[in-house]
């Protein structure tokens, strides 16, 4: 829970009551402690309800705080994408909804191929750089799932890859650390995850395919059928791209770690790229334009 939901909850406990398939509940919110800029708050129900049933019925889909609007009945469909299936993510990708049905087909008609990840984008996406000194911004986490047969398509891949969204080239990149981890011995079975500076502290050594096949291997000894991970990692000026050769995003607010990753793919052109997206009134942000960038 991030600090602009928690600045008028000063102390103690929230209670509410609900009513859900008939039967009335109560609800009891307790904050805990404070982390940074997030909070660890406790919730309490009296009824045998799971939490993502009391997530569903009493949550409302959280728009980005930047739009400075309420939640309307329209952006239930077109803030998603249309190849999203699995609940877990507060934040759309947003450079996948300009993805149709009609453009996918269009893509499988000439032959380019599609490859699903699931991403749980987290809310610390839309926090911006407060910090003089980038090694002082705490980067947010966020939790991925990637199936076997997708690391098969990455190793037998003789074509670019393209992301969906700067939060899918995070994820993407961060794949390339996993396998160096499992060369490296260093892989955390039981919690894997990627730290936000590691790509900056590690050398790397061995190959993207190697990564990949490392991470293949793992799977095939340990009976697994995707791997699952965490990510904190932050991509600046001077990262060097070891998965993507280009990438889908919209135009992205200042002082943002997506304008960031912007700049470390692109250098100094990313400003003549928004110089020109303002110059012609291109529309920024989730529900903005989208552009396709290149090595």
């Amino acid at each position: 829970m991030y600090d602009r939901q928690c600045k008028k909850w000063k102390s103690g406990i929230l209670s509410n009551e609900i009513e859900i398939s008939g039967k009335k509940v109560k609800l009891q919110a307790e904050r805990i402690s404070q982390l940074g800029n997030t909070f660890h708050v406790k919730f309490c129900w009296d009824k045998p309800f799971t939490f993502s049933e009391i997530i569903e019925h009493t949550g409302v889909l959280p728009i980005p705080p930047y739009l400075n609007r309420e939640t309307e009945a329209s952006d239930e469909e077109t803030y998603q994408t249309v190849y999203a299936k699995i609940d877990g993510s507060v934040a759309a990708p947003t450079a996948g909804l300009h993805f149709t049905d009609s453009v996918l087909m269009k893509l499988q008609q000439r032959n380019i191929s599609t490859s699903e990840i699931t991403l749980h984008v987290s809310a610390g996406t839309f926090q911006p750089v407060k910090s003089e000194i980038i090694d002082r911004h705490t980067m947010h986490n966020e939790m991925v799932i990637v199936p076997k047969s997708v690391i098969v398509d990455f190793i037998n891949n003789q074509n670019k890859i393209i992301a969906v969204g700067t939060t899918s080239v995070r994820s993407i990149e961060s794949l390339y650390w996993l396998g160096l981890q499992l060369e490296n011995l260093t892989f955390d079975s039981k919690n894997p995850k990627i730290s936000q500076w590691e790509p900056y502290e590690t050398e790397a050594k061995i190959s993207t395919k190697k990564a990949f096949q490392n991470i293949f291997e793992y799977l095939e000894k340990s009976g697994q059928v995707s791997i699952q991970f965490s990510t904190q990692i932050i991509i600046l000026l001077g990262y060097n791209f070891k998965v993507i050769d280009g990438m889908f995003t919209n135009f992205h607010q200042s002082q943002s770690t997506l304008l960031l990753l912007i700049s470390a793919f692109l250098g100094d052109d990313w400003k003549k790229v928004y110089d020109y997206a303002h110059s012609n009134n291109f529309r920024f942000l989730s529900y903005g334009d989208s552009n396709l960038y290149l090595r």
